[in-house]
Protein backbone atom coordinates (compact mmCIF):
# COMPACT_ATOMS: atom_id res chain seq x y z
CA UNK A 1 0.00 0.00 0.00
CA UNK A 2 1.40 3.41 -0.94
CA UNK A 3 1.57 6.41 1.39
CA UNK A 4 -1.39 8.10 -0.47
CA UNK A 5 -3.41 5.11 0.50
CA UNK A 6 -2.35 5.15 3.96
CA UNK A 7 -3.33 8.50 4.32
CA UNK A 8 -7.30 8.28 2.13
CA UNK A 9 -7.72 4.82 4.67
CA UNK A 10 -7.03 7.29 7.73
CA UNK A 11 -9.29 9.85 6.37
CA UNK A 12 -12.23 7.76 5.93
CA UNK A 13 -11.84 5.98 9.34
CA UNK A 14 -11.68 9.47 11.00
CA UNK A 15 -14.68 10.43 8.90
CA UNK A 16 -16.45 7.39 10.02
CA UNK A 17 -15.88 8.35 13.81
CA UNK A 18 -16.83 12.06 13.56
CA UNK A 19 -20.18 11.10 11.67
CA UNK A 20 -20.82 8.62 14.98
CA UNK A 21 -20.18 11.52 17.04
CA UNK A 22 -22.80 13.63 15.66
CA UNK A 23 -25.97 11.80 16.90
CA UNK A 24 -24.06 11.84 20.38
CA UNK A 25 -23.74 15.43 20.36
CA UNK A 26 -27.28 16.29 18.90
CA UNK A 27 -28.49 13.87 21.99
CA UNK A 28 -26.83 15.75 24.66
CA UNK A 29 -27.99 19.33 23.66
CA UNK A 30 -31.41 18.49 22.65
CA UNK A 31 -32.32 16.44 26.25
CA UNK A 32 -29.36 17.88 28.34
CA UNK A 33 -29.20 21.26 27.12
CA UNK A 34 -25.32 20.82 27.13
CA UNK A 35 -23.41 21.97 24.33
CA UNK A 36 -20.54 20.52 23.39
CA UNK A 37 -17.35 22.22 22.71
CA UNK A 38 -14.04 22.02 21.09
CA UNK A 39 -11.72 24.73 21.91
CA UNK A 40 -14.55 27.00 22.31
CA UNK A 41 -16.03 26.02 18.70
CA UNK A 42 -19.84 24.39 19.37
CA UNK A 43 -19.89 21.49 17.48
CA UNK A 44 -23.78 21.20 17.39
CA UNK A 45 -25.42 20.85 14.08
CA UNK A 46 -22.22 20.24 12.69
CA UNK A 47 -21.64 17.91 9.67
CA UNK A 48 -18.62 15.59 9.38
CA UNK A 49 -16.33 17.75 7.38
CA UNK A 50 -16.78 20.83 10.25
CA UNK A 51 -15.83 18.42 12.87
CA UNK A 52 -12.84 17.52 11.24
CA UNK A 53 -11.79 20.70 10.42
CA UNK A 54 -12.07 22.04 14.00
CA UNK A 55 -9.89 19.27 14.82
CA UNK A 56 -7.48 20.76 12.31
CA UNK A 57 -7.44 24.00 13.70
CA UNK A 58 -5.79 22.64 16.79
CA UNK A 59 -3.11 21.61 15.44
CA UNK A 60 -2.54 24.57 12.98
CA UNK A 61 -2.13 26.94 15.91
CA UNK A 62 -1.17 24.74 18.83
CA UNK A 63 1.46 22.69 16.89
CA UNK A 64 0.22 19.40 18.17
CA UNK A 65 -2.14 16.86 17.19
CA UNK A 66 -5.78 16.37 18.48
CA UNK A 67 -7.73 14.14 16.41
CA UNK A 68 -11.31 12.65 16.78
CA UNK A 69 -10.07 9.37 18.30
CA UNK A 70 -8.92 11.03 21.19
CA UNK A 71 -11.62 12.98 21.75
CA UNK A 72 -14.63 10.22 21.09
CA UNK A 73 -13.85 8.68 24.22
CA UNK A 74 -14.64 11.90 26.25
CA UNK A 75 -17.51 12.29 24.19
CA UNK A 76 -18.71 9.13 25.10
CA UNK A 77 -17.97 9.23 28.77
CA UNK A 78 -20.39 12.32 29.09
CA UNK A 79 -23.52 10.44 27.80
CA UNK A 80 -22.72 8.49 31.35
CA UNK A 81 -23.23 11.22 33.35
CA UNK A 82 -26.05 12.97 34.97
CA UNK A 83 -25.33 16.45 33.38
CA UNK A 84 -27.56 19.53 33.61
CA UNK A 85 -27.67 22.69 31.20
CA UNK A 86 -23.50 23.54 30.41
CA UNK A 87 -20.88 24.17 27.81
CA UNK A 88 -18.56 20.93 28.10
CA UNK A 89 -15.24 21.83 25.55
CA UNK A 90 -13.54 18.25 24.40
CA UNK A 91 -10.46 20.02 23.47
CA UNK A 92 -9.88 21.28 27.05
CA UNK A 93 -10.62 17.77 28.54
CA UNK A 94 -7.94 15.67 26.20
CA UNK A 95 -5.29 18.90 26.86
CA UNK A 96 -6.07 18.35 30.35
CA UNK A 97 -6.08 14.82 30.46
CA UNK A 98 -2.71 14.51 28.69
CA UNK A 99 -1.21 16.57 31.28
CA UNK A 100 -2.64 14.79 34.29
CA UNK A 101 -0.54 12.60 35.76
CA UNK A 102 -2.95 10.89 38.47
CA UNK A 103 -3.36 7.45 36.13
CA UNK A 104 -7.25 7.82 35.96
CA UNK A 105 -9.40 6.64 33.49
CA UNK A 106 -11.17 8.72 30.83
CA UNK A 107 -14.44 8.11 32.38
CA UNK A 108 -13.03 8.78 35.83
CA UNK A 109 -10.86 12.14 34.26
CA UNK A 110 -14.39 13.10 33.06
CA UNK A 111 -16.57 12.99 35.82
CA UNK A 112 -14.14 15.32 37.89
CA UNK A 113 -13.50 17.68 35.58
CA UNK A 114 -17.17 18.29 34.95
CA UNK A 115 -18.50 17.08 38.22
CA UNK A 116 -20.06 21.42 38.54
CA UNK A 117 -22.20 19.84 35.97
CA UNK A 118 -23.75 16.54 37.32
CA UNK A 119 -25.26 15.60 40.75
CA UNK A 120 -26.22 18.11 43.31
CA UNK A 121 -24.57 20.77 41.94
CA UNK A 122 -26.01 20.46 38.37
CA UNK A 123 -28.27 23.61 36.70
CA UNK A 124 -31.81 22.65 36.17
CA UNK A 125 -32.99 23.80 32.97
CA UNK A 126 -34.35 26.85 32.72
CA UNK A 127 -37.82 28.50 30.85
CA UNK A 128 -36.97 30.10 27.75
CA UNK A 129 -36.35 33.98 28.09
CA UNK A 130 -38.07 36.01 25.44
CA UNK A 131 -36.60 38.15 22.96
CA UNK A 132 -37.56 40.48 21.00
CA UNK A 133 -35.56 42.27 18.15
CA UNK A 134 -36.65 45.80 17.62
CA UNK A 135 -35.35 46.62 13.95
CA UNK A 136 -34.14 43.80 11.08
CA UNK A 137 -31.30 45.25 9.37
CA UNK A 138 -27.98 43.49 8.90
CA UNK A 139 -27.56 42.91 12.30
CA UNK A 140 -30.95 42.32 13.43
CA UNK A 141 -31.12 39.57 11.04
CA UNK A 142 -27.86 37.83 11.82
CA UNK A 143 -29.34 38.24 15.63
CA UNK A 144 -32.32 36.17 13.97
CA UNK A 145 -30.21 33.54 13.02
CA UNK A 146 -28.43 32.75 15.71
CA UNK A 147 -31.35 32.93 18.30
CA UNK A 148 -32.87 30.68 16.29
CA UNK A 149 -29.71 28.28 15.78
CA UNK A 150 -29.53 28.47 19.48
CA UNK A 151 -33.33 27.44 20.09
CA UNK A 152 -32.69 23.92 19.20
CA UNK A 153 -32.64 22.64 22.67
CA UNK A 154 -35.63 24.21 23.11
CA UNK A 155 -33.96 26.08 26.24
CA UNK A 156 -32.38 29.60 27.07
CA UNK A 157 -33.27 32.30 24.40
CA UNK A 158 -36.46 32.28 22.47
CA UNK A 159 -37.21 34.96 19.88
CA UNK A 160 -40.48 35.60 19.85
CA UNK A 161 -41.06 38.87 17.79
CA UNK A 162 -38.91 41.66 15.59
CA UNK A 163 -40.63 45.31 15.38
CA UNK A 164 -40.07 46.73 11.76
CA UNK A 165 -41.29 49.99 10.42
CA UNK A 166 -44.37 49.62 7.65
CA UNK A 167 -42.77 49.49 4.33
CA UNK A 168 -44.43 50.78 1.49
CA UNK A 169 -46.24 47.70 0.10
CA UNK A 170 -49.08 45.54 1.45
CA UNK A 171 -48.62 43.95 4.32
CA UNK A 172 -47.94 40.24 3.15
CA UNK A 173 -45.58 41.60 0.41
CA UNK A 174 -43.57 43.32 3.11
CA UNK A 175 -43.81 39.75 5.30
CA UNK A 176 -42.47 37.81 2.31
CA UNK A 177 -39.71 40.44 2.07
CA UNK A 178 -38.47 40.11 5.20
CA UNK A 179 -38.71 36.95 5.53
CA UNK A 180 -36.60 36.88 2.25
CA UNK A 181 -34.31 38.53 3.87
CA UNK A 182 -33.72 36.09 6.34
CA UNK A 183 -33.37 33.19 3.85
CA UNK A 184 -30.62 34.24 1.52
CA UNK A 185 -27.71 36.82 2.69
CA UNK A 186 -25.47 38.16 -0.11
CA UNK A 187 -22.38 37.49 2.36
CA UNK A 188 -23.25 35.03 5.22
CA UNK A 189 -24.88 32.50 2.89
CA UNK A 190 -28.44 30.47 2.86
CA UNK A 191 -30.63 30.31 6.42
CA UNK A 192 -29.70 27.02 7.30
CA UNK A 193 -33.19 25.58 7.68
CA UNK A 194 -36.99 25.75 6.49
CA UNK A 195 -38.58 29.36 6.47
CA UNK A 196 -42.36 30.03 5.79
CA UNK A 197 -44.73 32.65 6.70
CA UNK A 198 -48.46 32.69 8.35
CA UNK A 199 -49.34 35.72 6.27
CA UNK A 200 -52.78 35.31 8.50
CA UNK A 201 -51.25 36.32 11.81
CA UNK A 202 -47.88 38.18 10.08
CA UNK A 203 -45.07 35.36 11.27
CA UNK A 204 -42.51 33.94 10.12
CA UNK A 205 -41.82 30.63 10.95
CA UNK A 206 -38.07 29.56 11.10
CA UNK A 207 -37.53 25.86 11.77
CA UNK A 208 -40.28 25.73 14.18
CA UNK A 209 -39.68 28.85 15.35
CA UNK A 210 -42.92 31.33 15.43
CA UNK A 211 -41.47 35.02 15.11
CA UNK A 212 -44.15 37.71 14.85
CA UNK A 213 -43.86 40.36 13.17
CA UNK A 214 -44.76 43.59 14.87
CA UNK A 215 -45.13 46.94 12.54
CA UNK A 216 -44.88 50.11 14.68
CA UNK A 217 -43.26 53.61 14.38
CA UNK A 218 -42.76 54.56 18.28
CA UNK A 219 -41.92 52.04 20.59
CA UNK A 220 -43.55 53.93 23.55
CA UNK A 221 -47.09 52.60 21.96
CA UNK A 222 -46.31 49.20 22.17
CA UNK A 223 -48.12 46.58 24.76
CA UNK A 224 -45.42 43.14 24.17
CA UNK A 225 -47.98 41.12 26.52
CA UNK A 226 -51.06 41.84 24.17
CA UNK A 227 -48.49 39.31 21.97
CA UNK A 228 -48.36 37.03 24.93
CA UNK A 229 -44.61 37.65 25.58
CA UNK A 230 -43.27 38.67 28.70
CA UNK A 231 -40.06 39.53 30.78
CA UNK A 232 -38.06 39.80 27.97
CA UNK A 233 -35.33 41.08 26.48
CA UNK A 234 -35.50 43.67 24.16
CA UNK A 235 -32.15 44.62 21.38
CA UNK A 236 -32.04 47.41 19.80
CA UNK A 237 -30.86 47.21 16.35
CA UNK A 238 -31.40 50.81 15.03
CA UNK A 239 -29.05 52.86 17.02
CA UNK A 240 -31.53 55.12 16.43
CA UNK A 241 -31.38 55.84 20.18
CA UNK A 242 -28.55 55.47 21.96
CA UNK A 243 -28.70 57.38 25.78
CA UNK A 244 -30.78 55.89 28.47
CA UNK A 245 -33.90 58.35 28.21
CA UNK A 246 -34.07 57.49 24.22
CA UNK A 247 -33.96 53.82 25.07
CA UNK A 248 -35.93 53.89 27.85
CA UNK A 249 -38.67 54.29 25.49
CA UNK A 250 -38.83 50.40 24.99
CA UNK A 251 -39.51 49.47 28.80
CA UNK A 252 -43.28 48.69 27.82
CA UNK A 253 -45.31 46.19 29.16
CA UNK A 254 -43.21 42.78 28.69
CA UNK A 255 -39.91 43.76 28.20
CA UNK A 256 -37.48 43.79 31.06
CA UNK A 257 -34.32 44.60 29.78
CA UNK A 258 -33.11 46.42 26.87
CA UNK A 259 -29.44 45.80 24.48
CA UNK A 260 -28.32 48.25 22.48
CA UNK A 261 -25.94 47.47 19.58
CA UNK A 262 -24.64 50.13 18.98
CA UNK A 263 -22.08 52.50 21.40
CA UNK A 264 -24.04 53.58 24.03
CA UNK A 265 -24.12 57.22 25.45
CA UNK A 266 -24.20 58.99 28.71
CA UNK A 267 -24.31 56.62 31.74
CA UNK A 268 -25.64 53.73 29.36
CA UNK A 269 -22.72 51.01 30.51
CA UNK A 270 -21.19 49.97 27.29
CA UNK A 271 -20.11 46.17 27.65
CA UNK A 272 -17.73 43.67 25.82
CA UNK A 273 -18.16 40.40 26.73
CA UNK A 274 -15.16 38.18 28.15
CA UNK A 275 -13.95 41.48 29.61
CA UNK A 276 -16.45 43.54 31.60
CA UNK A 277 -19.81 41.49 31.29
CA UNK A 278 -19.48 40.64 35.02
CA UNK A 279 -19.50 43.98 36.12
CA UNK A 280 -23.54 44.33 34.81
CA UNK A 281 -25.69 45.02 37.76
CA UNK A 282 -28.09 42.98 38.32
CA UNK A 283 -30.77 45.53 38.29
CA UNK A 284 -29.27 47.56 35.34
CA UNK A 285 -32.07 47.15 32.38
CA UNK A 286 -30.44 49.28 29.67
CA UNK A 287 -26.86 48.13 28.68
CA UNK A 288 -25.21 48.67 25.52
CA UNK A 289 -22.63 46.40 23.69
CA UNK A 290 -20.48 48.91 22.47
CA UNK A 291 -19.27 48.72 18.68
CA UNK A 292 -17.89 45.70 16.42
CA UNK A 293 -14.39 47.92 16.45
CA UNK A 294 -14.54 47.96 20.57
CA UNK A 295 -15.34 44.46 20.66
CA UNK A 296 -12.18 43.46 18.36
CA UNK A 297 -9.36 45.68 20.07
CA UNK A 298 -10.64 45.45 24.07
CA UNK A 299 -9.91 41.58 24.34
CA UNK A 300 -6.37 41.45 22.89
CA UNK A 301 -5.74 44.86 24.58
CA UNK A 302 -6.67 43.30 27.72
CA UNK A 303 -4.49 40.07 27.63
CA UNK A 304 -1.63 42.19 26.17
CA UNK A 305 -1.93 44.89 29.12
CA UNK A 306 -2.32 41.86 31.79
CA UNK A 307 0.80 40.22 30.48
CA UNK A 308 3.34 43.16 29.07
CA UNK A 309 1.31 45.85 30.51
CA UNK A 310 0.67 48.69 28.11
CA UNK A 311 1.55 52.34 28.33
CA UNK A 312 -0.15 54.28 25.09
CA UNK A 313 -1.46 52.61 22.14
CA UNK A 314 -2.74 53.54 18.77
CA UNK A 315 -5.50 51.66 17.01
CA UNK A 316 -6.20 51.98 13.13
CA UNK A 317 -9.15 50.48 11.40
CA UNK A 318 -9.91 49.61 7.89
CA UNK A 319 -13.04 48.89 8.00
CA UNK A 320 -15.85 47.70 5.53
CA UNK A 321 -18.66 49.75 4.41
CA UNK A 322 -21.57 49.88 6.08
CA UNK A 323 -25.41 51.28 4.98
CA UNK A 324 -24.99 54.38 6.30
CA UNK A 325 -22.75 55.28 3.75
CA UNK A 326 -24.18 56.49 0.04
CA UNK A 327 -23.55 53.74 -3.14
CA UNK A 328 -22.82 57.22 -5.32
CA UNK A 329 -22.07 60.81 -4.31
CA UNK A 330 -24.92 62.21 -2.45
CA UNK A 331 -25.97 64.20 0.21
CA UNK A 332 -24.67 63.01 3.86
CA UNK A 333 -24.65 64.57 7.39
CA UNK A 334 -21.33 63.62 7.32
CA UNK A 335 -19.00 64.70 4.99
CA UNK A 336 -17.31 62.48 3.71
CA UNK A 337 -19.41 59.58 4.30
CA UNK A 338 -21.05 61.37 1.54
CA UNK A 339 -19.22 59.69 -1.26
CA UNK A 340 -19.65 56.64 -3.06
CA UNK A 341 -18.86 53.31 -0.37
CA UNK A 342 -18.04 50.75 -3.14
CA UNK A 343 -15.48 53.08 -5.52
CA UNK A 344 -13.44 55.29 -2.67
CA UNK A 345 -11.50 54.56 0.96
CA UNK A 346 -13.31 57.11 3.22
CA UNK A 347 -11.44 58.30 6.40
CA UNK A 348 -14.20 58.92 8.75
CA UNK A 349 -14.53 58.90 12.80
CA UNK A 350 -14.56 56.36 15.14
CA UNK A 351 -15.13 56.36 19.00
CA UNK A 352 -13.61 52.52 19.55
CA UNK A 353 -10.39 54.10 21.07
CA UNK A 354 -12.31 56.16 23.40
CA UNK A 355 -14.69 53.43 24.51
CA UNK A 356 -11.81 51.21 25.62
CA UNK A 357 -12.11 53.37 29.01
CA UNK A 358 -15.47 52.63 29.68
CA UNK A 359 -14.48 48.53 29.07
CA UNK A 360 -11.18 48.55 30.96
CA UNK A 361 -11.54 51.20 33.68
CA UNK A 362 -8.25 49.99 34.98
CA UNK A 363 -6.05 50.57 31.82
CA UNK A 364 -4.75 54.18 32.72
CA UNK A 365 -2.84 54.08 28.88
CA UNK A 366 -4.26 56.76 26.74
CA UNK A 367 -5.65 54.86 23.26
CA UNK A 368 -6.30 57.12 20.31
CA UNK A 369 -7.90 55.97 17.23
CA UNK A 370 -9.04 56.70 13.62
CA UNK A 371 -10.79 54.99 10.56
CA UNK A 372 -11.02 54.20 6.96
CA UNK A 373 -13.82 52.56 5.64
CA UNK A 374 -12.76 50.77 2.52
CA UNK A 375 -15.05 48.96 -0.67
CA UNK A 376 -15.54 45.62 1.13
CA UNK A 377 -18.80 44.42 2.21
CA UNK A 378 -17.79 42.80 5.39
CA UNK A 379 -14.60 41.83 7.69
CA UNK A 380 -12.50 44.38 8.98
CA UNK A 381 -8.82 44.79 10.58
CA UNK A 382 -8.04 46.76 13.64
CA UNK A 383 -4.18 47.88 13.40
CA UNK A 384 -3.14 47.84 17.20
CA UNK A 385 -0.02 49.80 17.91
CA UNK A 386 1.11 49.14 22.05
CA UNK A 387 4.06 50.69 23.73
CA UNK A 388 4.64 48.17 26.75
CA UNK A 389 5.88 48.58 30.03
CA UNK A 390 8.53 45.95 29.44
CA UNK A 391 10.47 44.33 26.52
CA UNK A 392 9.84 41.38 24.66
CA UNK A 393 9.97 39.40 21.68
CA UNK A 394 7.62 38.30 18.96
CA UNK A 395 7.98 34.60 19.70
CA UNK A 396 7.68 35.65 23.60
CA UNK A 397 4.07 37.66 22.33
CA UNK A 398 2.46 35.00 19.77
CA UNK A 399 3.13 32.34 22.46
CA UNK A 400 1.30 34.35 24.77
CA UNK A 401 -1.70 35.40 22.39
CA UNK A 402 -1.56 31.67 21.03
CA UNK A 403 -2.33 29.98 24.42
CA UNK A 404 -5.18 32.80 25.18
CA UNK A 405 -6.70 32.12 22.49
CA UNK A 406 -7.05 28.13 23.50
CA UNK A 407 -7.57 28.14 27.44
CA UNK A 408 -7.69 31.21 28.62
CA UNK A 409 -11.42 33.11 29.61
CA UNK A 410 -10.98 35.70 26.31
CA UNK A 411 -10.82 32.05 24.17
CA UNK A 412 -14.24 33.06 22.86
CA UNK A 413 -13.74 36.42 22.16
CA UNK A 414 -9.72 35.99 20.70
CA UNK A 415 -8.67 33.42 17.67
CA UNK A 416 -5.54 33.03 16.34
CA UNK A 417 -4.61 32.34 12.51
CA UNK A 418 -1.03 31.28 11.51
CA UNK A 419 -2.11 31.05 7.35
CA UNK A 420 0.48 33.12 5.78
CA UNK A 421 -2.08 33.71 2.94
CA UNK A 422 -5.02 34.86 4.54
CA UNK A 423 -7.11 37.66 3.55
CA UNK A 424 -10.41 39.46 4.91
CA UNK A 425 -12.83 36.91 2.72
CA UNK A 426 -11.54 33.90 4.66
CA UNK A 427 -13.03 35.64 8.08
CA UNK A 428 -16.49 36.03 7.29
CA UNK A 429 -18.92 33.70 9.57
CA UNK A 430 -16.39 34.07 12.37
CA UNK A 431 -17.67 33.95 15.77
CA UNK A 432 -15.19 35.63 17.79
CA UNK A 433 -14.60 39.27 18.17
CA UNK A 434 -11.34 39.71 17.66
CA UNK A 435 -8.64 37.37 15.27
CA UNK A 436 -4.85 37.23 16.04
CA UNK A 437 -3.06 37.04 12.45
CA UNK A 438 0.35 35.81 13.83
CA UNK A 439 2.21 36.61 10.35
CA UNK A 440 1.28 40.20 10.33
CA UNK A 441 2.49 40.96 14.11
CA UNK A 442 5.27 43.14 14.85
CA UNK A 443 7.33 43.21 17.97
CA UNK A 444 10.65 45.41 18.59
CA UNK A 445 11.81 45.81 21.96
CA UNK A 446 8.79 47.43 23.90
CA UNK A 447 6.85 47.99 20.53
CA UNK A 448 3.68 45.63 19.54
CA UNK A 449 1.84 45.93 15.96
CA UNK A 450 -1.28 43.15 16.36
CA UNK A 451 -3.30 43.00 13.56
CA UNK A 452 -6.67 41.97 14.50
CA UNK A 453 -8.84 40.74 11.94
CA UNK A 454 -13.14 40.53 12.95
CA UNK A 455 -16.26 40.20 11.13
CA UNK A 456 -17.69 43.18 12.30
CA UNK A 457 -20.99 41.99 11.39
CA UNK A 458 -21.48 37.98 12.46
CA UNK A 459 -17.99 37.96 15.08
CA UNK A 460 -19.94 41.21 16.85
CA UNK A 461 -23.49 39.42 16.57
CA UNK A 462 -22.33 36.59 18.44
CA UNK A 463 -20.48 39.22 21.11
CA UNK A 464 -24.39 40.27 21.34
CA UNK A 465 -25.36 36.93 22.17
CA UNK A 466 -23.05 36.42 24.70
CA UNK A 467 -24.30 39.24 26.49
CA UNK A 468 -28.07 38.56 26.55
CA UNK A 469 -27.50 35.15 27.59
CA UNK A 470 -25.32 36.79 30.40
CA UNK A 471 -27.87 39.40 31.93
CA UNK A 472 -30.92 36.67 30.70
CA UNK A 473 -28.97 34.28 33.39
CA UNK A 474 -29.16 31.41 30.53
CA UNK A 475 -25.12 31.60 30.24
CA UNK A 476 -24.48 28.36 31.38
CA UNK A 477 -20.75 27.23 32.54
CA UNK A 478 -18.46 25.84 30.90
CA UNK A 479 -16.03 22.70 32.04
CA UNK A 480 -13.04 22.06 32.58
CA UNK A 481 -12.66 25.48 33.40
CA UNK A 482 -10.90 28.19 31.12
CA UNK A 483 -7.14 28.26 32.75
CA UNK A 484 -6.61 31.92 34.28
Amino acid sequence: MTVNDDSFTDWKHREEIAESMIPIIGKLHRERDVTVLLHSRSLVNKSVISILKAHRFVRQIAGQELSVTETLPFLRALTTLDLGPSQIDLGMLAATYRADDRGLSVEEFTAGAVAGATGANKIERREPRDVVLYGFGRIGRLLARLLIEKSGSGNGLRLRAVVVRKGSGRAAEDLVKRASLLRRDSIHGQFQGTITIDEANSTIIANGNAIKVIYADDPASLDYTAYGIKNAILIDNTGKWRDREGLSQHLRPGVDKVVLTAPGKGDVPNVVHGVNHDMIKPDERILSCASCTTNAIVPPLKAMADEYGVLRGHVETVHSFTNDQNLLDNYHSSDRRGRSAPLNMVITETGAASAVAKALPDLKARITGSSIRVPVPDVSIAILSLQLARETTREEVLDHLREVSLTSPLKRQIDFISAPDAVSSDFIGSRHASIVDAGATKVDGDNAILYLWYDNEFGYSCQVIRVVQHVSEVEYPTYPAARV
